[in-house]
């Protein structure tokens, strides 16, 4: 893809699940990627990876809802690899729970890793794409955002506050030549997933997994590799005159205009 040979990029979350697959696809076409992650053992397998596919790779395990870490991340990064051409935020987690079944600890975690951590990411690194008038931020949302997931409530609230911020961001930025998009997986076999089906009813829990899956059209769950394309499309100058926008990869689970 066009433009993408020799930048540098950050992935939130890049240590497993759809952040994996995002890195190795930014790799493959020429970029140096930093992975920013609280998965020290995955950070390192997949930078193994990136540095045999032959580009350059560098390691930050931080927790992305801590701001001065944030900063300290980011500056570690540009240092090894240079100033940040790109931002993909893909780091996330959940648990699945009805939400009068849920409590105010889960509450502050959620949103913690899935809206403050994003939160936290584009403010330190947007700063220096302005500046250079030059960047692409690409988040990794969720369908859940887009029309609500039952077991999901404070997840697809922070899913829906990405989403909203990146199109406030997209206007914002216009000027700067920085653009903001979303993508929207809707069910995903990740890590992610996995963990969030752990806890509380499991039962429930699956139930819920399977309507969802019953209920694309493609009639198969999502798999990493099918987020990483989009992804690296949005993030190349490919997709110069996009901006603000949400796109799905959910097999037509959803379908919005």
């Amino acid at each position: 893809m066009r433009g993408l040979k020799g930048r540098v990029a950050i992935v939130t979350g890049g240590g497993s699940g759809i952040g994996e697959a995002i890195c190795y696809r930014l790799a493959d076409e020429g970029v140096k990627v930093s992975i920013f992650d609280r998965n020290i053992v995955g950070a390192e397998r997949v930078s193994q990876s990136i540095r045999e596919r032959g580009s350059e790779a560098h390691i930050e395990e931080l927790d992305i809802s801590d701001y001065k870490k944030v900063q300290l991340s980011v500056a570690n990064a540009e240092k090894a690899l240079g100033l940040t051409d790109i931002l993909i935020n893909c780091a996330g987690w959940d648990k699945v729970q009805n939400f009068l079944d849920t409590d105010e600890e889960l509450h502050d975690k959620v949103m913690a890793i899935n809206l403050k951590g994003p939160v936290n990411m584009m403010h330190v690194v947007t700063r220096g794409m302005a500046e250079r008038k030059y960047g692409r931020v690409v988040s990794v949302s969720s369908d859940a955002g887009r029309v609500g997931s039952s077991g999901q409530a404070v997840y697809s609230a922070c899913k829906a506050g990405v989403i909203g911020m990146s199109k406030t961001l997209a206007r914002e930025f216009a000027r700067h030549g920085v653009t903001f998009n979303s993508v929207a997986p809707g069910p995903t076999k990740t890590p992610m997933m996995e963990a969030a089906m752990q806890g509380g009813d499991s039962a429930e829990a699956l139930k819920i997994l399977d309507r969802m899956i019953k209920s694309v059209p493609l009639r198969r769950i999502g798999l990493p590799e099918d987020l990483a394309g989009i992804v690296t499309f949005l993030a190349s100058d490919e997709a110069s005159f996009i901006t603000g926008q949400v796109i799905s990869v959910s097999g037509g689970l959803t379908m919005q205009g």
